[in-house]
Formats: structure tokens, sequence, C-alpha cells
């Protein structure tokens, strides 16, 4: 398996258009474009995912940076941390690479919280968007990691194992000497990629076939359960990351374990004791009368038949008799 195009799409002098670029706007777009359709059919104005993502993005995206800086980048050796810190500008060239989305979630999410509390938004409806759009936006963003040769695992033998240049390699995989170009590594891009398009339409037939059965906020805590899950394991094959000294496990680990517990213990607690409702006996005409029925029925077609005797008649006498 091997990227078809190169990562630079355009370049003309200094300006230079990304695959990657493409591929995370058009992420973007189709995740605010579902969100937005959910939030309509809930009779919501689905404009204003629109208006929040101008304010979201931003702090999105810083986070993302500032998650990968300092929370990825030290996996990568001298190159990595030690060099944004001796190059503090660095850190603010997004162009030239590092994200992290779970910096995204943190940051991003912040800044969802405090739009939706000043707009008065009806928090539960938006969130249960959010993580549809959420989902299919992740999916499409990892074709972007499949074009940069990134998101990949330790070599395998598996026939859709993944082509990295030496460019793309990390220590120790760089050594051509004992890893030359023949290797094939885990395409981590393509799991994560399977796993949410997959999530994806789960939320959706769950949100129709059941839907007289959820509750506002549903849907999004089976997202915060559905797509962490899938990344807590990917995780152990992640050759980029940060490990915790003489351990298998990295932060991406401990978030991703706190937001499946959390929602899933949340979700069971919502839905342990099922509403109920009391509902009135509908009558019709073709069920059978019940013995107060027969009662009433026999009591009026009495009253409307009895006559009073001319004896008992109260009428004075008659004037010509």
């Amino acid at each position: 398996m091997y990227p078809p195009v190169q990562s630079v799409l355009l370049q003309i002098g200094p300006f230079t258009i990304h695959w990657y670029g493409i591929t995370m706007a058009l992420a973007i777009f189709t995740g605010t474009a579902v969100a937005s359709r959910y939030i309509s059919r809930q009779g919501q104005d689905g404009n204003m995912i629109w208006d929040m993502l101008l304010w979201i993005l931003v702090p999105a995206i810083v986070g993302a940076r500032l998650y990968y800086v300092f929370i990825q980048a030290p996996r990568s050796g001298p190159n990595g941390l030690g060099e944004y810190l001796a190059h503090p500008i660095e850190i603010l060239e997004v162009w030239r690479g590092g994200i992290h989305i779970y910096g995204a979630f943190i940051l991003g999410g912040i800044t969802l919280l405090l739009y939706m509390r000043w707009h008065k938004l009806p928090l539960f409806i938006y969130l249960d968007a959010i993580g549809l759009g959420l989902l299919i936006g992740q999916a499409i963003g990892r074709i972007g990691n499949f074009i940069n040769q990134e998101l990949y695992g330790p070599p395998t033998t598996l026939p859709w194992g993944l082509r990295i240049d030496a460019q793309h390699r990390i220590p120790p995989y760089n050594d051509l000497t004992k890893y030359p170009d023949s290797v094939r590594f885990q395409p981590l891009f393509l799991y994560e990629l399977l796993w949410d398009a997959l999530g994806f339409v789960l939320l959706l037939w769950v949100a129709r076939r059941f839907s007289k059965h959820l509750r506002e906020g549903d849907l999004f805590l089976l997202f915060l359960i559905w797509s962490p899950l899938g990344r807590f394991f990917i995780e152990f094959y992640r050759t980029d990351s940060w490990f915790f000294p003489g351990t298998p496990f990295n932060p991406v680990h401990i978030l991703t374990a706190i937001s499946v517990i959390g929602a899933s213990v949340i979700f069971f607690l919502r839905h342990r004791h099922a509403p109920t409702t009391t509902e009135m006996p509908e009558t019709s005409i073709n069920s059978p009368a019940t013995p107060s029925d027969d009662v009433s029925e026999t009591q009026t077609a009495e009253e409307e038949h009895v006559q009073l005797p001319d004896t008992l008649a109260l009428d004075t006498p008659n004037a010509s008799s």
C-alpha cells in the first residue's frame, strides 16, 4: 500500500497547497454539514453550527498543535520538543505538520461549551449532532495521514502493509540497513478510518432504529464510547507516541479510558430505570362492556321508558265537568 499522489498538490513560489490541507478542509466541511442537518431535523437552526465553527476552529487548531509539540513531539528525539524549545517560532508553523486530534478535542471542547452557554443553545441536541459530525470527519481526515505517510505502526508481513519512504520514518525504522525499503508497516490510519466510518453508520442506525428510546445526549455518549475505544487499542501500535517509561501506555490511553468508562457509566445510569407512563384505557365500540357499563345502560333505558300513571297526575279538575 502506497499513496497514489505526492503530499503537495500545487506549489507556486512560496504558496503551497498540500493534500493534507485539502482532506482536512473536506473533513471539517462534511462533519459540519452532517451536524447541521441533524440540528435542523431536531427543529433547531442548523446554521448555528456553521457560526459555531468559526469560533471553535482556531482554538481547536491551537490545542491540536500544543498537544503535539509538548506531548507527541518528545518521541521524535532531539528534533522533537528540543527543536521547538530552541526555536519557539516553529510552534506557530502549523503548516509544517504536527497536530493531534485530542488536543483539538480538549481546547475546542472548552470553547464549544462556552459558546453554547453564551448563546443559550440546547446543549445535548448540539452534542449529539457534533458526535455524528466528528465521526465522519475523523474518518475522512485519516486519508490525509495516508498521503503524508504518517500514523503507521511497527513492521508487518500483512498483505495490506504500508510502504513508508525513508524521509518519513522515525527511529529506529529510519535505519535502512535493518529496515530496508522492502519493509512494510501497519497502516494504523486505515484501521482508525474504518473504525470511525463504521461508528458513523452505526450511530445513524441507532438514531433511527431507537429514536423513541434515546434521550438527548445519548448519541454523544455513544460517540465518547465508540471512537476512543478503537483509539485505545490502536495506540498500542503507535511508533510516534511518547510512552510512560517501562509501560506500553501513553497519555492517550488515559484520556480514552476516562472517556469510555465515564460515558458508559453515565449512559447506564440514564437508562437504568425505564421511564414509566400511565395511560388511560382506550374504549371503542368493539371493546367488551364492563359490569358498570351494563348497569349504567340499563338505568338509562329504564329512565327513558318510565311514565307516571294517570291517577297520580296532579292536574286540576276540568271546569266543564
